[in-house]
């Protein structure tokens, strides 16, 4: 064997034996990167999600829009007490944030819990604008029942507890987008109203207070036509 051949195979050998030395190292220097990527993560999250406390604060009866306990196809109003504040942003703020974290159960749940309340205004003419983290649309699931009911959720507990606001645009991380979660048209602007106190499916939405959008879903479901009585030809 040659002295190059034997040099080779000792650099070879001690490249390797470095390498099993090093390796669980580099495996425990990635594991801690990863981690505090996700406490990061966490904890930027849980910034966004604290709750909103403003000095007008007084607790009252908020009347919430969750999914049905026995029904995943509609809306049912929930009753709880929360601190609220009494400037309408601030207000509005805190019932979204809640409406995200205080779901009674899993299953009740309308918006994702990940998602995360970017930004809240209300322009003069009773306009609000709501900006939601990615996740909103990233986590919600795909579908027009499940994207109306989480749109309805939003509408009807803000008609049932600001009064101020007249309309909704619901933004995605600062943007317009065209979609929630590939169906509900967000391109226009939710009408909101005093929200009812029956459930609400959102196949079949009460016409009085549904919260109607100028861009509606993109599948859209025809309405029941009426058909005029046919007049009688004399004989």
């Amino acid at each position: 064997m040659s002295r190059g051949l034997k040099t080779t195979i000792v650099i070879l050998v001690a490249l390797v034996t470095v390498g099993l030395i090093t390796l669980p190292s580099l495996r425990q220097a990635l594991q801690r990167v990863s981690g505090t990527q996700r406490t990061e993560e966490q904890a930027r999250r849980e910034v966004l999600q604290i709750p909103i406390s403003t000095p007008t604060d007084a607790n009252a009866k908020a009347q919430m829009y969750w999914l049905s306990p026995t029904s995943q196809m509609s809306l049912e109003a929930s009753t709880i007490e929360l601190p609220l504040s009494a400037d309408p942003v601030e207000r509005a703020k805190q019932l979204i944030v809640a409406l995200i974290a205080d779901a009674p159960a899993s299953n009740q749940r309308t918006l994702p819990a990940d998602a995360a309340l970017l930004a809240f205004y209300i322009q003069p003419d009773g306009i609000a604008v709501a900006d939601f983290s990615d996740a909103l649309s990233a986590e919600t699931p795909s579908g027009v029942q499940s994207e109306q009911l989480a749109v309805d959720s939003i509408v009807q507990t803000l008609g049932a507890n600001v009064k101020s606001i007249r309309q909704i645009k619901i933004l995605i991380h600062g943007q317009p987008a065209e979609t929630l979660a590939g169906h509900l048209d967000l391109s226009g602007v939710f009408l909101v109203s005093s929200a009812p106190t029956a459930a609400t499916s959102a196949s079949q939405p009460p016409a009085a207070s549904a919260p109607a959008a100028v861009g509606q879903s993109k599948t859209a479901t025809p309405g029941p036509t009426t058909l005029a009585p046919k007049k009688k030809v004399p004989q």
